[in-house]
């Protein structure tokens, strides 16, 4: 079971420090706020990291 707590430890600093290089600061606050609405079931919280996240990846297109 600890080895699996490790892996998951591993690919969630992976992910943000990914997103972290890609969309910069925004993009880390974007991923905390979705994780912090997630983890506490606060459905706003996590759109509100969801829209961030959302318009970070489609401002291009815009």
């Amino acid at each position: 079971m600890p080895a699996l707590a490790l892996l998951a430890a591993v690919v969630v600093v992976g992910i943000e420090q990914t997103v972290q290089v890609t969309y910069g600061t925004t993009g880390l606050v974007g991923l905390l706020l979705l994780t912090i609405g997630v983890k506490a079931k606060s459905p706003a919280v996590s759109s509100v990291g969801a829209v961030v996240l959302a318009l970070l990846v489609s401002g291009p297109a815009l």
